[in-house]
């Protein structure tokens, strides 16, 4: 009788989150949409962004895949940023003509951004169209710069790079199911999300790994103000508050570093957590002060506060469900009574359906991700499909450990880093393109690999 009342009581529960959560599951199956691909008018200047604290080990292949771009080296400028003026990266970004700005005392990727910002004078501000900032750990595909110029086709203040995985660009030592886990995350955030928000103009997810900003918005913001943990997601509550447009343009494509262990995984994923904390925290009642004085909120605004609510019930309730189910079992069993009955219904039932809709949801992120995972062989896909729920639920801990991380500092410690070979794996995109405009040389597209 206890059994089938909280299996009753599981059910309807369950039954109006997945309507609530209807609008959501809506969005992900737009990843099958194609964002129209525009062919750029004028060729921009674009300012190529590096903080590159500590990262002498790795920025070598990232100045490889920039010293093979398709893009014309008179219209961009590769501008790295360092914390020391003894830095070894110092010396090889002067070896490929890169420029080396020196902002001392870093305590966050953003401070970096806002000192490279603080350094330009008016001129050399002006000379450029937009910025992209992208991670020392990271390569560019051959069009990366072109395909980025093409996407300024579109008014938005902020552009949105689709990020592949560098690890998957290598041997089977520089992945683990951690690192293949990691990498659905992007379509999550992107091919299951953003394409809808692109096509709908709602503020994107950001990821300031490959995010274009239009020297336009950087002049309106001041530079890069932002100091929390996850700077590229506080510029997403600023997309809200002062209504800067962004879309996510996949034509562009950057691959990134994931990690290799559960431990560094779970680091990594507590200091983004920690920093949606830290956002939400700070600009939580500025944008429900704006939605009550507009009189209504709008789409994005509804997402960002409500729709999460329905999985991380969900999540919740098959756990506590699960609970339940293992002291209802037990005292059935010492009872005499039919324990596996209420061990059916209320442990493996819940956890059962959770696992089933986890992995529904990451098959379909590996399928939005499959010009990626195709370069790893099919039984490691399918181990990583397995694994991905559990994966996924780990985020629940974690937001929970964020919470009262928040309260406290973090340490912004140098993570260790793979190396690759092979330029030549870099799949470009469908659509490519060259230029031949005159102006000053720059010496990183000339440099010899």
């Amino acid at each position: 009788m206890v059994t089938n009342i909280a299996v009753i009581i599981y059910a309807a529960i369950s039954l109006v989150l997945i309507v609530a959560y209807l609008p959501k599951i809506w969005q992900c199956f737009h990843f099958r949409y194609r964002i129209p691909h525009k062919a750029a008018t004028a060729k921009r200047r674009i300012s190529v962004v590096i903080p590159a604290r500590g990262e002498s080990e790795v920025i070598g292949d990232l100045f490889a895949s920039i010293a093979v771009q398709d893009y014309d080296g008179r219209r961009y400028d590769v501008n790295v940023i360092v914390n020391e003026a003894d830095d070894p990266t110092v010396e090889i970004a002067k070896s490929y003509g890169a420029r080396v700005f020196v902002v001392c005392n870093q305590k966050c990727k953003g401070d970096a951004i806002d000192g490279y910002f603080k350094q330009l004078n008016e001129r050399e501000f002006n000379r450029y169209d937009a910025f992209v900032i992208v991670d020392a750990d990271a390569v560019l595909s051959p069009n990366y710069l072109t395909e980025l110029n093409n996407a300024l086709e579109y008014d938005c203040d902020i552009y949105l790079s689709r990020k592949r995985i560098k690890n998957f660009l290598g041997t089977r030592k520089d992945r683990t199911i951690f690192t293949n886990c990691s990498a659905l995350t992007y379509a999550q955030l992107d091919d299951l999300s953003n394409i809808y928000r692109t096509k709908r103009k709602i503020p994107m997810n950001m990821c300031g790994q490959g995010m274009m900003i239009r020297k336009r918005t950087i002049a309106q913001i001041g530079g890069w103000p932002y100091r929390t943990l996850t700077e590229d997601y506080e510029m997403r509550m600023d997309c809200f508050l002062k209504g800067f447009t962004s879309m996510y343009y996949p034509y562009a494509i950057i691959y990134t570093e994931e990690t290799l262990t559960h431990r560094s995984d779970y680091v990594r994923r507590l200091r983004w957590l920690t920093g949606y904390s830290q956002c939400d925290a700070r600009y939580k009642k500025k944008i429900k002060a704006q939605a009550r004085a507009r009189g209504r909120m709008t789409e994005g605004e509804f997402e960002y506060f409500y729709m999460l609510i329905p999985v991380a019930s969900f999540i919740a309730l098959s756990f506590v469900t699960a609970f339940i189910g293992v002291g209802i079992s037990t005292a059935t069993a010492f009872a005499g009574g039919n324990w596996l009955y209420s061990l059916l219904l209320l442990i493996v039932l819940p956890m059962g359906l959770l696992y089933l809709f986890t992995f529904i949801y990451e098959l379909m992120c590996m399928i939005a991700m499959h010009d990626s995972f195709r370069r790893i062989p099919l039984s490691e896909r399918v181990l990583t499909l397995m694994f991905a729920p559990f994966y996924c639920w780990e985020y629940f801990p974690i937001f929970i450990h964020s919470r009262f991380k928040a309260k406290h500092g973090w340490d912004w410690k140098p993570t260790k880093h793979i190396r690759f070979k092979g330029i030549e794996r870099l799949a470009p995109t469908p659509e490519g393109g060259d230029s031949s405009e005159e102006e000053e040389e720059n010496p990183v597209k000339d440099a010899t690999l």
